[in-house]
This record gives structure tokens, C-alpha cells and sequence, in this order.
């Protein structure tokens, strides 16, 4: 095996230092998996985390690490997390909360920086959104600064951070506002002060996600004369696709909360133009990405000014409608248990009409249930689950309704560039995979992760999915026709 870090990602990754922001997230557990497998010679991975709900970063770090995804390291290899060193840290807070001791450390150690820890929530205030995911990029770029050994950095953004062009190239744009003062009026300003100018400021931006991190974008820009850095921009992040194993996820965020709501047929209407193209991409294919960029810019003499982006995106477009076709074929083969209704969901992108058929078809029966709940003595449930679901829609609502196309050029470049013996483990093509096979591993894995359903009752979902749409068929379908006969005309006209 080559040691030449230019023919070889694991030689290049060799005695290596990373630090690793977003540790604790769905992208950062995957990637500490996927370094520890593949490049087993890392010297060490700093984790950035924060206490949480009465447990130390130790204990968190142990919890974390008894999650299935962690199953094979600790059955082949595992002294090898011995490698994790937890740093106490907050990127919400300024200078990342560290300590002088830590902070010190890190800028002795630390060779390659991956900076993707971010708040993700489309409904955060103003204030929250900038120190989080604006004023902390600044801060991983001072800390970057005084690295003498820093080789790259690489900034997990989001492929729609650019949303007012229709076809967005892997290149850097100019940013909403100048980050620097959003920053000053973000710490000198209390929350009501700041979120009655939001609107304002947010400009094209649908949410103050998109706005946050469109800016932190500018910052890496301005400090890429200082190091070598990069940025990945993923679209829709979905569960795994092979590594470590088909359908590994942990997350009930957006589109996956809604994926299962339409699975158990609690969702009968979403808002979203059929016809748009949903943008997603595995998350060990984002990880395998992140560390082929990381190698690259590592590999390459350094050039003041130059960022290297890469926008992470599906190399297999489909519509919603395409996607949630083949979804209700899976749910058929392999269902979700406590159905409410037979899965299938109409996407409006009327909003007035969506909100309509909320009341009518989510929020009404919903009531109805919830007051048998109640009378029965059980605790009524299905309301609040409503509302939920309908925050999660409306979040994802801007994104299902408008259509983007995105140049891979960077992205193609980049894995024709890996290595030959490396492709099988760092490539992230994925042109050729079968879409029905990789949503099947993706509701298997909804089903055992996220529902803690046993596959063992498989027959027994199928049963009762079964006996409720014979029900249905005989007493309600005939009624529900008419209404999504209403919708589709309404739409249409």
C-alpha cells in the first residue's frame, strides 16, 4: 500500500489531528464512524461538545458510541475510540466557549478543521441563527488562524444557501449582508429588538437558516487568505446508503418526519408542487465527500483566496411525486405499524388550499380521536402531532414548492481524482444505484432506528395495514375521492 498522501487517503489522513464540529449530529456521527474504519492510522479527533441535560461530554460521547452505527468498530476494533477526545465547547457561544487550556491545545495539535456543527432549525430567531451558525464560523476561522499546521478546512454549508439563483454553479456568491455588522447587531441586540427587524434583513432568504449560513459562506471567503479551505454544500442529507450498513438514521428532522407521517397515513396532504425535483443525498455518500475534499485541498500547494466548493447534491433527479410513488410501493411491501390510513399524500402548492385540507383531513380528525383518547382515559396525542407535522411541512414547504438546479462540475473533477484503490472505500458516485432498493433500506431503517420497531412483526403490520384499508374502503374512501378530486381541480384551475 502506497504512503504517499497524494496517491493515498488513508496515508494522507495518517497521524493526522481533526477537529470536528457538529460531533454530536447525524453528519458528525457518521463521519467519526467513517474515519475510525477507513483511516484507522488518524492520529486523533478532537470532538466539540457541550454538556447536556445533566450529562458530562464524556458520558455523552459513551452513550453515543453504544449506537448501532458503532457496532462493527466495537466488535473489530475497539481500542480505536480511544482516539476520541471530547473538548467542552458551545458554538453558539462566543469564542466557542472554550477554554484557554483546551483552545491552546487544539492550536498546537490540530491539522484539518471540519467545521459542521450548525443550528438547523428553519424557525430560530435572528440572534440565535447568527451566533450559532454565523459568528461561530468566525470564531473556527480565528482558532484557524494561529494553526501553524493546518492543512485544510472544510465548511459544511447547505446547497441552498443561494436560493435567488435558479442554477446555482460551485462557486462563491455575493452574500445577503455583511457579516461583520449582522454580528455586532446580533450581540447588541435583544431578541424582540432584532426579530422585528427579521423580515428586513432575511431579504430573499426564506429563514433565518438559509440567511445564517449564506453569511458564514462570506466569512470562510474572507479568511481563505489565511488557509487552505473548502466548502461541501449537501442538499437534503437521507439515511445511509452503504456504510456502514443500508439505512442507518437518527434523526426525526423535516423530510424524514414527514416521510414517516405519510408512511402511517396520518399526512394526507403536503404542501409541495408535485412536479419540483426533491433534492436528496445519502449521508455516508455527504461524509465520503467531505473527506475526498478535505484530501484534496490538503494535497494542493496553497493559494491565498482560493476555495474549493463542492456542491453535494442528487445525481439521480426525481420529482416528489416520482419519490413518494415508489415510497408507497415500499410502505406496501414493508409497512410502518399503527397505520392510521392508507398511505398516499397529495402535494398542494396552493397555500390557501393546503391549509384548507389541514383543518379538514388533519386537524378534524385529530380532534375527533384525540377526544375518544381522552373520554377513554388515554392521553390524547394526535393534535399536537398534527401541529407538528404541519411546522415541519411549512419549514419544508419553501424548498418543495421552488425548483433549483445545481453544477457538479468541482464534484465530477473531484472523483475522477481519487485514487484507483481507494474508489471502493472514499467514492462518492452514485449515479447508477436503484432508487426502490435505497428507500426500502431507508423505511427498514425508519422502522428499526427511529420507531424501534422488530422486524419480527413485520406480518403483523402487514395484517393490521390490511384489515384498516378493507375498513376504510367499505365506510370512508368513497368520501375522501371527493375531496381529493376537489383539491386536484382546484389546483389545476
Amino acid at each position: 500500500m502506497t504512503t504517499d498522501p497524494a496517491k493515498s487517503i488513508p496515508a494522507f489522513y495518517a497521524g493526522q489531528s481533526i477537529l470536528l464540529t457538529g460531533a454530536t449530529g447525524f453528519l458528525g456521527k457518521v463521519f467519526i464512524e467513517k474515519v475510525l474504519r477507513s483511516c484507522p492510522d488518524i492520529r486523533e479527533i478532537f470532538l466539540l461538545m457541550r454538556p447536556k441535560k445533566g450529562f458530562t461530554i464524556k458520558e455523552r460521547l459513551k452513550e453515543i458510541l453504544n449506537l448501532p452505527l458503532y457496532e462493527r468498530l466495537r466488535e473489530e476494533r475497539f481500542s480505536i475510540f480511544e482516539k476520541l477526545i471530547p473538548i467542552s465547547g458551545n458554538v453558539s457561544e462566543k469564542e466557542l466557549g472554550l477554554s484557554d487550556a483546551d483552545r491552546q491545545m487544539l492550536i498546537e495539535r490540530v491539522t484539518i478543521i471540519i467545521h459542521g456543527a450548525a443550528s438547523v432549525r428553519f424557525n430560530d430567531s435572528l440572534k440565535h441563527a447568527i451566533l450559532s451558525n454565523t459568528r461561530a464560523t468566525r470564531d473556527i476561522c480565528i482558532l484557524a488562524q494561529s494553526m501553524k499546521n493546518l492543512k485544510a478546512l472544510v465548511y459544511v454549508s447547505t446547497a441552498f444557501t443561494h436560493v435567488n439563483n435558479p442554477f446555482i454553479e460551485e462557486k462563491m456568491y455575493p452574500p445577503i449582508a455583511d457579516w461583520r455588522k449582522m454580528i455586532d447587531v446580533a450581540e447588541s441586540l435583544d431578541e424582540h429588538t432584532l426579530n422585528i427587524f427579521t423580515a428586513k434583513c432575511l431579504d430573499y432568504a426564506p429563514n433565518t437558516y438559509i440567511f445564517s449560513k449564506n453569511l458564514a459562506e462570506s466569512v470562510i471567503q474572507d479568511y481563505s487568505f489565511s488557509f487552505p479551505c473548502a466548502i461541501v454544500r449537501p442538499s437534503m442529507v437521507y439515511p445511509s446508503m452503504e456504510e456502514p450498513f443500508p439505512g442507518w438514521v437518527d434523526n426525526i428532522y423535516g423530510p424524514i418526519g414527514l416521510t414517516i407521517g405519510g408512511g402511517k397515513g396520518i399526512i394526507r396532504v403536503a404542501y409541495g408542487n408535485k412536479d419540483v425535483i426533491e433534492d436528496i443525498v445519502p449521508v455516508d455518500i455527504v461524509i465520503n465527500a467531505i473527506l475526498v475534499v478535505s484530501w484534496k485541498i490538503g494535497v494542493t500547494t496553497f493559494s491565498a483566496g482560493s476555495i474549493f466548493v463542492s456542491n453535494c447534491t442528487s445525481q439521480k433527479p426525481m420529482t416528489y411525486q416520482s419519490i413518494g410513488l415508489i415510497c408507497f410501493v415500499v410502505v406496501d411491501e414493508v409497512p410502518l405499524e399503527g397505520n392510521v390510513w392508507i398511505p398516499s399524500v397529495t402535494f398542494i402548492d396552493n397555500f390557501t388550499l393546503f391549509y384548507l385540507l389541514t383543518m379538514l383531513l388533519h386537524i378534524l380528525p385529530a380532534t375527533l380521536i384525540d377526544m375518544i383518547l381522552n373520554f377513554s382515559g388515554r392521553r390524547p396525542i394526535l393534535v399536537r402531532l398534527q401541529r407538528n407535522l404541519y411546522v415541519a411541512n411549512r419549514a419544508v414547504g419553501y424548498f418543495a414548492c421552488n425548483d433549483w438546479k445545481f453544477s457538479n462540475t468541482n464534484s465530477l473533477a473531484l472523483i475522477s481524482s481519487i485514487p484507483p484503490d481507494n474508489r471502493d472505500l472514499f467514492s462518492f458516485d452514485y449515479s447508477d444505484f436503484n432508487i426502490k432498493e435505497y428507500l426500502t433500506n431507508c423505511v427498514i431503517g425508519v422502522k428499526k432506528f427511529l420507531l424501534h420497531e422488530d422486524m419480527n412483526r413485520l406480518d403483523a403490520a402487514r395484517a393490521h395495514k390490511k384489515s384498516m384499508q378493507e375498513f376504510l374502503t367499505c365506510h370512508f374512501l368513497p368520501l375522501m375521492s371527493r375531496f381529493n378530486m376537489v383539491a386536484t381541480s382546484t389546483q389545476e384551475s
